[in-house]
């Protein structure tokens, strides 16, 4: 039976596609305030803003392609079980051929009600600012805002622990709680791959690592290939 692998990516593996990232120096938190564009607060007070902000972030990402890293992933699924968790909320995972993939923070594809997590309303054109659902509520991204409950976590974790060997690719490891997922394993053996080129925040990490110092598209056709020769 082949190994059950975990995909756990970060910005990193999008930022190759041209993706601009929130938390580096000349990201978009650089240019943005949090408190304007990514709190549910913001959605009352600041309405016009936030929906302009992602209408901006969805027409951008759909001008950008999956690189090599995502298409490695996607390969991967050709020789194993593979489930996708990622941080980003762009579609190139399911572009590059993907299927299993939970989108922990949301996704820029997606609207919701203001209150409620339902119903979930695919979007790939600008939202209209005073949109409804049926219900008559306002429609927001469906994006996990800063200060907000991280709904698709529980089924992050269930992956996660279902996996034999976990990757993780283009994430510092940095943000919470989505940097807990590696300590939910099913137990100290199970093999941890980190891609990622700068010095992700591994040492709280008690499973055997191997650690690849690449950039997303390099490390991760690399680290396939060797898989599928392992295995």
């Amino acid at each position: 039976m082949k190994p059950r692998i975990a995909v756990f990516s970060g910005s990193g593996i999008s930022a190759e596609s041209g993706i601009p990232t929130y938390r580096s120096e000349d990201g978009l938190w650089a240019n943005y305030k949090i408190e304007d564009v990514c709190t549910h607060e913001a959605m009352y007070y600041n309405r016009h803003q936030v929906i302009q902000f992602y209408n901006e972030r969805r027409r951008e990402a759909m001008t950008k392609q999956p690189n090599a890293a995502h298409l490695a992933v996607s390969r991967l699924a050709e020789h194993f079980h593979v489930d996708v968790i990622t941080q980003n909320i762009d579609d190139l995972h399911e572009r590059a051929g993907s299927t299993d993939v939970v989108h922990l923070h949301g996704s820029l594809f997606e609207l919701r009600s203001m209150d409620s997590y339902e119903p979930i309303i695919s979007i790939r054109e600008d939202q209209d600012e005073f949109a409804t659902a049926q219900n008559g509520e306002l429609l927001r991204p469906n994006i996990v805002f800063f200060g907000e409950g991280v709904p698709k976590l529980s089924e992050a974790i269930e992956k996660i622990q279902l996996c034999d060997i976990l990757i993780v690719v283009g994430t510092s490891l940095a943000v919470s709680p989505a940097n807990s997922l590696v300590t939910c394993v099913k137990n100290n053996s199970v093999p941890i791959y980190v891609v990622d080129p700068g010095n992700p925040k591994i040492n709280f990490i008690s499973n055997p690592i191997h650690y690849i110092k690449q950039k997303a598209s390099i490390g991760m056709t690399q680290l396939v290939e060797e898989l599928i020769q392992q295995f």
